[in-house]
């Protein structure tokens, strides 16, 4: 438990230092380092997952992606099981958004367990901040939609973890709801009884 307490701290002090200088999108432009923080919090205390290579990877899941980290250099500190959960739920940057959001729910399905643990537990977070705190400039319908999409992704992984799963509909039961707008319709002319026309 020491040894695994150690690498726990290894790893938030790297994560800390490589997004040091990255704010997530809500209004009050918190740390990036909140973000991997809360998924190893949710898997954890929440989920049950007392796994140490699935918390490291939670931890570390944004760095090659987000930050200018390389795969060498999670092999070198943390080992080739956390650097492989880090490379599968990594979206290629290259590509256009829209794109990258199909290959992960194209994706989905085929992750390792361990991968889909910190997937699921990425989506559940990501829903809780768009719920409470959402980015400024989100419209209405972006929200709906990133809630949508997000269940898409996680419906690729069912049967993984029922607890994250539970926990994911829970979370998804927040989803902001669409606004009915009524069209304004002229008001119906009413005929004077015995068929005649009113005067107008």
């Amino acid at each position: 438990m020491r040894a695994d307490t150690g690498l726990i701290l290894k790893v938030v002090t790297f994560a800390a230092e490589k997004h040091r200088n990255q704010r997530r999108k809500d209004p009050d432009a918190s740390p990036y380092i909140n973000h991997p923080i809360a998924l190893a919090n949710a898997l954890l205390h929440e989920g049950g997952v007392t796994d140490v290579v699935v918390l490291c990877a939670a931890l570390l899941h944004d760095t090659l992606e987000d930050t200018e980290t390389t795969p060498e250099e999670l092999a070198h500190h943390f080992g080739t099981e956390v650097q492989g959960i880090v490379i599968e739920v990594t979206d290629n940057k290259k590509l256009k958004k829209r794109k990258r959001k199909e290959l992960q729910m194209k994706h989905a399905p085929m992750l390792s367990t361990r991968a889909k643990l910190v997937k699921l537990a990425d989506k559940i977070c990501n829903l809780r901040d768009v719920a409470s705190n959402p980015p400024p400039r989100w419209s209405l319908r972006r929200r709906i939609e990133y809630f949508d999409w997000a269940k898409t992704v996680v419906d690729g992984m069912r049967g993984v973890h029922p607890r994250l799963e539970a926990l994911f509909d829970a979370t998804y039961a927040l989803r902001p709801a669409a606004r009915r707008w009524k069209r304004h319709s002229k008001p119906a002319v009413r005929k004077p009884r015995g068929g005649r026309r009113g005067s107008q």
